[in-house]
């Protein structure tokens, strides 16, 4: 057994412990009280486990302090001779040791017995009635807790589901939520929980505990909860490339494979993350290894990791060395193998030029400045003595010194040292190089030579809603600044923005980005900064510059984790952290470039580039540290606002050289009375209170409060078209929440298995809230026919897919939620297609002929005209009303009704075409004048979908319980009633013609009447409806909405279950 390495006080352990064997660096012991045989020395130390203790023990003798360190080790005398210190073999042990359990562990889970995998997918689709598409990835024994109760059982992980199963005693415990549903996920603990997964979904908390494998299930489910969430809602994420990105892909894979492409994948992104390399690197190798840093004279324990074009190594034994090799310098690789069987690599790197040739770039249509514009509008003036510029080379001497030291370039020894130079300020001459150096823009520039030309020949003289946005922000971006009044800075300005927003369309242009280039032209050169702002829009600040600028309300909610951790006086005071939040939207978007003068930004900014965001949220918990005092005595948010924009009003950088036509100085410069903060001082204050707040602890947090945040967003959303959509249907809050669930899951359930379905493709976070989600064809009738309150009959499909023609009123094939829910139950009646499901009284049919009335009279120009039905539409739609009235306790006299509807229409379409061949035969004149009406009439179905709109008329009638009972007001229930009021030409009865309203496929003629061609009115059948009591009694019972969208909810989504628990 592995037992991971702790610390115990020597002085106590010798009471409880008799040494065996010993050595200079290891003591074999046993516990007292146990016999010899308890314990030996094999090869290494075997530990035996017991209730009591451990009997045999092997401990390693620390020089500085009287430490036991529990152990397994094999024998590494040799490896530790070449140590010169005890602090460094402590450290090397312990290092190994968690290398072996790392190890152990992963060669444990690789071994699992593929039939027991394969019995657990069988057991998985029979009990949540999955799809085999539906991939399961992993399943965990775990207790589910329900209060107190532990329910022990399985969790399943699959590629879109959370399921657990448990059945214990005759209780069945069955649970199955999306992962686009899960807003929270952590690690959690308590008395009562030692250590368990807390998931929370729709507000609903759960736990899980009792896992063996507790760390690797949270972050299985971590990244399949992240990536849903990038998949489904975050969509403008730039090159997205994931192991579950293509489903169709994923069905063609074996699924043990999937756990290790989450493992690499996730790997990889951390690689690249630390070491700022470009998105193409993937880690290759990585071993535990020793760097020769020729500085300090000494061996660095820490990891060497390979890609395909970069050697890096990162120090473990807090050095916070590391250092990045670009294979393609490497010119000398020497392999010594000595008797221990260890590897030395030594390398020598050529040195990186450090100047560019001068002059306009070769290969493109349009100059590209070659010079940083601060170079142009403030060349360093050497001969300067001014005591400023004195600090200035000053600064430049210790970079120049650190350099011959620790090396320059890609190549170049990062640690310690380099961190405080960097909080110090960095040169004005030598910022765009380190800003290059330490974002890791000069590798995605090295790797892509002439990429930047390309774009600016593709995408300028192109015109663009990003194009636009682009010319409006330009003479805003540091107007203040005399590079940006001139044509050099404004041109510069907006090659770099539109090069960027044509490589990364799905971001395009976002607000501030602006503001952030024009810092970076001022020090780098414009390829150079069209690099740094791809390294930090695709990599530093992920999803800051979008849309809903969801990085940044991330970073905002660490923000407020942060200040409850460290600021816990100012927590106390503001319970609404949110205020914090809004007031810091503009630090992290612009990098506090915003609030503070340019002089003083870009030392901000050098720690940024340098450390990451972890340097914003430290300098963010300095200032709020720093005006504290202030804070707590404020009374509202407008005092606090003015607190920190005072604050920030009076920072300054007192060492910088750029003379006064450049420095931003604020209204209180001049102030004497207000006391002074030097940018420096502040920085350096930010790295002693809260340096220890570690980037991998940011970036688990980032991970956490992401899942909340979109889920958030999703809320305000959900909370905008329910406030929309309320004023015109009848349901309740609480129906419309439910109805708003179920539409956007079926919306989700196409695109759980493909990457082509037309609602996923369509779905565009930036659109209108009530277009966000939107339902094809097969989805609505899906939904559909599960909440229309009929019993199901034969005509269902066709009915819903004529329902669905009516409500696509734009003709794309899909229907946002407002149009699908005004389809069930809509106040105003020229649209309704269902009997509105409202649960209430019964209807007041005056009440709705009188509205209906204001209507028509209101909004005559804005009625969808209802097309005549032909003879095969009509008797569909006597099918259609067979199959809904069927089951229903009213069968018989519901079928003698529509007998009697069907035979009256009949002998009124007859006594209309007698009239008319009359007519036409005492004045067939006329003939010729009438064959332009046509196109007066109303919209006609063409031939191919008359048969299908059949159905669709019989949704119309199906509905008497919307206002629809106005009908008989247009005109006389005749067999030449049409759809509309008048029309040109009348029959001599008073009513309008029916040879302009017979349908399109053959011409409108009397040779079309004498063939036997007849159609109907949707007015007529309505008003024949209505005259049989039986048939407005079945469309007046009212319908309890709340169980038919309860049962909806439990058997949505055939053949998917909705979310659901319950026990048995």
């Amino acid at each position: 057994m592995w037992l991971r390495p702790e610390e115990v006080l020597l002085k106590n352990a010798l009471k409880l412990w008799v040494t065996e064997k010993s050595n200079d660096y290891f003591v074999l012991q046993r516990r007292r009280g146990y016999g010899e045989d308890s314990g030996g020395l094999t090869g290494n130390v075997n530990v035996t486990g017991s209730a009591r203790g451990y009997p045999c023990s092997s401990a390693r003798h620390g020089k500085a302090t009287d430490v036991l360190i529990c152990i397994q080790l094999s024998s590494l005398f040799r490896t530790l001779s070449v140590f010169d210190s005890g602090e460094d073999i402590t450290s090397f042990v312990q290092g190994k040791i968690r290398g072996l359990i790392a190890e152990e562990g992963k060669s444990a889970g690789d071994e699992e017995d593929p039939e027991r995998f394969r019995e657990a997918v069988l057991r998985f689709e029979r009990l949540f009635g999955l799809p085999q598409r539906e991939k399961l990835v992993t399943y965990f024994s775990c207790s589910y807790w329900r209060g107190r109760v532990p329910n022990q059982g399985w969790i399943y992980l699959s590629t879109n589901f959370l399921c657990f199963y448990s059945y214990m005693l005759g209780n069945e415990v069955k649970l199955m939520y999306p992962w686009d549903e899960v807003s929270r996920l952590e690690r959690t603990s308590s008395v009562l929980l030692a250590e368990s997964i807390r998931v929370c979904v729709r507000g609903e908390d759960h736990y899980f505990s009792m896992l063996l494998r507790l760390q690797q299930t949270y972050l299985i489910m971590q990244q399949l909860a992240e990536y849903a969430i990038v998949r489904f809602f975050d969509k403008e994420t730039f090159n997205a490339e994931h192991p579950l990105a293509n489903p169709l892909h994923i069905m063609q894979k074996c699924v043990s494979f999937i756990p290790l492409a989450l493992e690499i994948h996730a790997r990889n992104q951390s690689f690249r993350s630390f070491f700022r390399l470009p998105q193409e690197e993937n880690l290759c190798e990585v071993h535990e290894s020793f760097l020769w840093v020729p500085f300090s004279h000494v061996n660095t324990l820490g990891k060497i990791c390979v890609s395909e074009n970069y050697l890096c190594f990162a120090s473990q034994d807090g050095s916070q060395c590391h250092l990045i090799i670009p294979l393609w310098e490497v010119r000398i690789l020497l392999i010594f193998l000595q008797a221990t069987k260890n590897v030395m690599v030594k390398t020598s790197a050529l040195e990186k030029k450090q100047h560019d040739e001068e002059g306009v770039m070769v290969g493109q249509s349009q100059a590209v400045s070659t010079e940083a514009l601060m170079n142009v509008f403030h060349p360093h003036d050497a001969e300067n003595l001014d005591p400023k510029m004195l600090k200035e080379r000053m600064k430049e001497q210790s970079w120049q010194i650190h350099f011959a030291e620790y090396g320059r370039g890609s190549g170049m020894f990062c640690t310690k040292k380099t961190r405080d130079l960097i909080v110090r300020g960095v040169p004005e001459t030598l910022r765009g190089e380190l800003w290059m150096l330490f974002s890791g823009a000069v590798h995605d520039m090295t790797s892509h030579p002439g990429y930047y030309g390309r774009l600016l020949e593709e995408c300028m003289g192109s015109s663009s809603l990003a194009c636009d946005e682009i010319e409006r922000d330009l003479h805003r971006s540091l107007p203040e600044h005399p590079a940006f009044q001139s044509d050099t800075g404004i041109s510069a300005l907006r090659r770099v923005l539109t090069a960027y927003a044509h490589r990364n369309p799905k971001i395009g242009y976002c607000q501030a980005m602006n503001i952030l280039t024009s810092v970076l032209l001022l020090y780098a050169k414009e390829e150079e900064a069209f690099w740094l702002l791809v390294a930090v829009c695709e990599r530093m600040l992920p999803d800051y510059f979008n849309r809903r600028i969801i990085g940044a309300l991330v970073d905002q909610a660490v923000f407020e984790e942060l200040i409850r951790e460290h600021l816990t006086q100012l927590t106390e005071h503001m319970t609404d952290l949110s205020f914090f939040s809004s007031v810091s939207l503009s630090w992290f978007l612009t990098l506090f470039i915003s609030v503070l003068p340019i002089e003083s930004a870009v030392n901000v900014v050098d720690c940024f580039f340098y450390d990451g965001i972890k340097a914003i949220l430290q300098l963010g918990l300095a200032v709020l540290d720093y005006n504290m005092d202030n804070l707590l005595c404020c009374h509202d948010d407008a005092e606090a606002v003015t607190v920190l924009n005072r604050f920030f009003d009076s920072v300054t950088n007192k060492d910088s050289p750029l003379p006064a036509t450049v420095q931003q100085a604020s209204a209180t410069a001049n102030d004497k009375s207000i006391q002074k903060v030097d940018i420096s001082d502040l920085i350096k204050e930010s790295y002693e209170k809260y340096g220890n707040i570690r980037t991998e602890e940011v970036e688990n947090m980032r991970k956490r409060n992401k899942l909340y945040v979109i889920q958030t967003l999703e809320d305000t959303t959900k909370q905008n078209v329910l406030r929309v959509v309320a004023q015109d249907v009848k349901f309740s809050a609480a129906q419309l929440d439910e109805l708003y669930m179920l539409f956007k899951r079926q919306h989700f359930v196409s695109c759980y298995w493909s990457v082509c379905s037309p609602a996923l493709q369509n779905h565009d976070p930036s659109l209108p809230y009530l277009d966000q989600y939107q339902l094809d064809q097969s989805q609505f009738s899906s939904l559909f026919n599960l909440l229309q309150p009929w019993t199901t009959h034969t005509h269902v499909r066709s009915l819903a897919r004529s329902a669905f023609r009516l409500l696509d009123a734009n003709g794309d094939g899909l229907v946002n939620f407002k149009e699908f829910i005004c389809g069930l139950g809509k106040r105003t009646i020229e649209k309704s297609v269902v009997f509105c499901p409202s649960g209430r009284a019964k209807v007041d049919l005056q009440e709705y002929l009188k509205q209906w009335q204001e209507d028509l009279q209101r909004r005559e120009e804005n009625i969808k005209d209802l097309p005549r039905i032909n003879q095969v539409q009509f008797i569909g739609l006597t099918k259609t009303l067979y199959g809904v009235f069927h089951g229903t306790e009213e069968e018989e006299s519901l079928y003698r009704a529509v007998a009697r509807v069907t035979s009256l229409l009949l002998r009124m379409e007859e006594v209309g075409r007698k009239l008319q061949e009359s007519s036409l035969q005492k004045t067939p004149q006329t003939t010729p004048t009438s064959t332009p009406q046509p196109e007066t009439s109303p919209t006609l179905p063409t031939s191919p979908e008359n048969e299908t709109l059949a159905e669709g008329e019989g949704d119309q009638p199906e509905s008497p319980a919307s206002p629809q009972e106005t009908a008989p007001s247009h005109s006389d229930i005749t067999p030449t009633s049409t759809s509309r009021p008048s029309t040109p030409t009348s029959s001599p009865t008073g009513t309008s013609s029916p040879v302009l309203d017979t349908p399109t496929d053959t011409p409108s003629s009397p040779s079309a009447v004498r063939d036997g061609n007849w159609s109907f009115s949707f007015e007529q059948i309505l008003a024949s409806l209505l005259n049989e009591p039986s048939v407005v009694r079945f469309f007046e019972r009212a319908v309890d909405t709340d169980s038919l969208i309860q049962n909806t909810a439990l058997k949505a989504i055939n053949p998917l279950p909705s979310s659901f628990s319950f026990s048995v």
